[in-house]
């Protein structure tokens, strides 16, 4: 048997990251920084023990342990599963003023989605995303950006913190690093918050182990080989403008960035899931959120003519449904 690389070279020289610690999911990629942030927190800003707080923001998913879970404001992935664990605070999405007011001296990070995934593709102003790096470096806290919806391609660039500009101290991969066939997930970090775990601070079982190691580093070689980073900046600005240019009482707003996009439908009208399974039907597979919001995010090797066909599908199944 040949040797098999671990891809952590791979995705460090890509992300020009100074430690990755692979993990399974998504969700154990989020633990693994909580604990990371909160432990350099004590260990190195002198932070009471137990004293440690995060701050997040609402609508924000990240998950379903029930650390995560506690501090979101989604009540179908909250409730039922309380107590929950405290040292989080939740601010409105967007609003870097809210979010500084939330500082304290015990705050150790702040926990985003450069996109909001799971809310319905919720893209924060403009400036947001430099506003909130700003923040963190003044006040000596770290920025964590989960970007396991919108890493790796989906939005047209590697990271999608790369369309404002800015570095996160940690950043939180999955899915997309294993091109959807294998669990594997990580942390991407600067050494200073990594660099406070010791042996025994954290563990996982299949974390890292050899076939998702292979799996992970011919994603990688895949995604920069055959364009699979411009591909959906190019594929995604034709497919916003397409759906854009519906002319459906049913249509609220059209928003995404490169291939991670959502229809906002009339409240008055049909939910989401009407459609979605309409789509579906149709033979095209998109996911409802919240009621009346409709998620699409083609893979990220779509061609032209593939997204012509899904705009024509789109239209002529809304066309086919009964307006609001």
């Amino acid at each position: 048997m040949g040797k098999v690389i671990c891809p952590l070279e791979e995705i460090g020289a890509l992300t020009r990251s100074h430690k990755v610690l692979p993990m399974n999911s998504g969700a154990e990629a989020v633990e693994t920084a909580i604990k990371a942030v909160r432990k350099w927190g004590y260990d190195e800003k002198g932070i009471a023990e137990d004293a440690a707080e995060i701050i997040v923001c609402d609508n924000g998913f990240h998950g379903r342990t029930i650390t995560i879970v506690g501090f979101s404001t989604d009540p179908v992935a909250r409730d039922g599963f309380g107590p929950f664990a405290p040292g989080f605070r939740c601010v409105p999405y967007g609003d870097a003023a809210a979010l500084e007011a939330a500082i304290t001296p015990n705050t150790v990070a702040c926990l985003i989605e450069p996109i909001q995934g799971e809310a319905g593709v919720i893209i924060p102003p403009d400036g947001y995303l430099r506003a909130v790096r700003e923040l963190c470096t003044r006040h000596d806290i770290m920025l964590l950006l989960d970007e396991i919806q919108t890493g790796l391609g989906r939005t047209g660039t590697l990271f999608a913190e790369e369309h404002e500009d800015i570095e996160a101290d940690v950043t939180l991969v999955g899915k997309a690093l294993s091109g959807g066939f294998y669990p594997m997930s990580a942390v991407l970090s600067n050494r200073e918050v990594l660099g406070v775990l010791k042996p025994g601070n954290r563990g996982s079982t299949f974390g890292g182990n050899p076939l998702a190691c292979a799996v992970a580093r011919a994603a990688l070689k895949v995604l920069i080989e055959e364009g699979m980073i411009d591909n959906p900046r190019i594929q995604g600005d034709y497919l916003h403008n397409g759906l854009r240019g519906l002319r459906h009482p049913g249509i609220r707003e059209v928003r995404g960035r490169g291939l991670m996009l959502a229809i906002e439908l009339d409240p008055a009208g049909e939910g989401a899931q009407a459609y979605s399974e309409a789509l579906m039907q149709a033979g095209l597979l998109c996911k409802e959120t919240h009621t009346h919001t409709l998620r699409l995010a083609p893979p990220l090797i779509i061609h032209r003519a593939e997204v012509d066909w899904l705009l024509q599908t789109i239209t002529e199944v809304f066309e086919s449904r009964t307006a609001p």
